[in-house]
């Protein structure tokens, strides 16, 4: 079994990239004579033949039109060791280059351990280790001398050895898309570990309990950044309000600087623990359908015909995870399914028009693989075709299981538009008069019947209505005007139908506190009524 990808063993690799031992770096034929000879390095002094003077070889880094010359999107550090390597390639040789390095970049190399080796970093005050595929990290291998240490999009869960000597220095921790669940991990997150620590990314991990990191944040005297976005957490009503209540010397929560306006809005929260629920409130709102092909003009009926009316009605159907539903209007019951949503994610706070099926979540390194979310089917209530159907469907859904909902958010849910076909036969008015006929005749209604068979009559006995529903239109699987079934894809010969745009105004909201509040005495003025 190959042992673990180390950080020390990326960063030789690095230096190999960098080519620090060849021309123009290092030392070779076209500057030997300034090493190895015996001659002053005054600038009045001639070059030796076929030599260049360290001024030539750094034009030759510095050029963007050099062929040596480094991507512009190269770090400081690629320059710094490459024109080090000019001027006194001697410092490079042995541990010396480890001094000279401040600021360490390793994204994306498949680490997996942080090793020992990064002891020799005697100077070091920045490490990057992003989208790698580090699951623990022993405090005793990181620089005393560190400032800054990002571990994002890593497969972290654990945070006991990192916080059993960290660095006394540090001013800001990342660790967001990682694998960190509570209660066990908040009480990492202390002024006993972090005393000067200003910033702290802990966004997209699974974290659930909100008052608990709560009251191990507040220890910290400097934090003045935070990130807890993507977060179980972060699903509650009260989430931002009670944040920016309860740490007062919080600047930016989230990327948003919070203003004293804000905090004077949200003062007084904390102290109402009534209001810190465990639950999350999101409403699902369906406005206009449009796009529908109109169903009668591929109805090829004649005046007369013994064939059935058929009459169409619409509907939209959508998945949402498992939980309380509130403020039902009229949606036939849900449907309880358990599968894995491919669709693309939603934004909760807007509206989504283009309900087509797609898979855009790009999941983090090393995280997990997504969980299997509980979810139940809701519909609007069915209507006539037209142009334009105004479905005014609106639904509260109340969750208490937040990372359920959080992993139903993230795989997003499927909309279809269904269409719903009743087909009725018309009933012959010479059968009704033969039911009445067999009525009075009593024993001769089984030879009539009979009769009426053999002669091809008998409507009578095929059912007066028969409803079928079939899912024509589905977003999920229909690419855009090409939903319809193959009953109505027939026309008449020479008939051209145009690709029809279908749209469906979808919007999945989240409530956020006093608005969700506001909702929450409505139910409870309502209950007290029915009462």
């Amino acid at each position: 079994m190959a042992a673990p990808r180390s950080v020390s063993a990326a960063f030789q690799e690095y230096l190999q990239h960098l080519g620090l031992q060849d021309f123009p770096c290092g030392i070779g034929s076209w500057n030997k004579s300034r090493f190895h000879g015996r001659r002053s390095s005054r600038l009045e002094e001639a070059v030796p033949p076929g030599e260049e003077s360290p001024e030539a070889l750094l034009e030759l880094l510095r050029d963007p039109h050099s062929p040596w010359a480094l991507p512009p999107e190269c770090s400081p550090l690629d320059r710094l060791l490459r024109e080090v390597a000019v001027l006194a390639p001697e410092l490079l040789r042995g541990s010396g280059i480890f001094q000279l390095v401040k600021s360490l970049r390793i994204l994306d190399k498949g680490v997996e351990e942080v090793d020992e080796g990064l002891l020799q970093f005697q100077q070091l005050e920045e490490l990057i280790l992003s989208a790698n595929h580090i699951s623990r990290v022993s405090s005793a291998h990181l620089p005393r001398t560190l400032k800054v240490l990002e571990l994002c999009y890593n497969a972290v869960g654990d945070l006991q050895d990192l916080c059993a000597q960290p660095p006394p220095e540090l001013q800001h921790l990342g660790l967001g898309y990682n694998r960190l669940c509570g209660p066990s991990q908040e009480k990492h997150l202390t002024v006993d570990f972090w005393p000067n620590l200003i910033s702290l990314d802990l966004s997209f991990n699974s974290l659930t309990d909100l008052p608990g990191l709560v009251s191990q944040l507040s220890t910290l005297p400097n934090l003045h950044i935070l990130l807890l976005q993507g977060n179980p957490l972060a699903l509650t009503p009260t989430y931002r309000g009670f944040l920016v209540d309860s740490l007062p010397k919080l600047s930016i929560l989230d990327d948003i600087h919070i203003w004293p306006e804000e905090r004077e809005h949200f003062y007084g929260l904390a102290r109402q623990p009534e209001l810190i629920r465990s639950e999350a409130r999101v409403v699902v709102s369906i406005g206009e359908l449009k796009g529908l092909p109109n169903p009668e003009a591929f109805q090829q009926l004649e005046v007369g015909s013994e064939g059935p009316v058929i009459t169409y009605s619409y509907y939209v159907t959508y998945e949402f995870a498992e939980g309380e539903e509130l403020e039902d209007r009229g949606s036939p019951e849900g449907i309880k399914i358990h599968q894995n949503s491919t669709v693309a994610p939603l934004d909760v706070d807007s509206s989504a028009q283009d309900t087509e099926e797609t898979k855009n979540h790009q999941e983090p390194a090393a995280t997990e693989e997504p969980k299997t979310h509980s979810a139940k089917v809701f519909a609007t209530p069915g209507q006539p075709w037209a142009d334009t159907i105004d479905c005014s469907y609106r639904k509260e859904h109340v969750d208490k299981d937040l990372v359920g909902l959080k992993a139903y958010l993230e795989a997003g849910t499927i909309v279809s538009v269904v269409e719903e076909k009743v087909l009725s036969w018309p009933v012959d008015a010479d059968a009704e008069e033969n039911a009445a006929t067999n009525k009075k005749e009593g024993q001769g209604l089984k030879k009539n019947n009979a009769k009426e068979v053999k002669k091809g009559k008998g409507k009578n006995r095929k059912p007066k209505a028969e409803k079928e529903s079939k899912t024509s239109q589905k977003s999920e699987t229909t690419p855009k005007g090409k939903g319809k079934n193959k009953e109505t894809a027939e026309v008449e010969e020479g008939q051209e139908l145009q690709p029809v745009p279908l749209t469906v105004q979808f919007q999945m909201q989240l409530l956020r506190w006093p608005l969700a509040a506001s909702t929450q005495s409505q139910e409870n003025g309502a209950a007290g009524n029915a009462q």
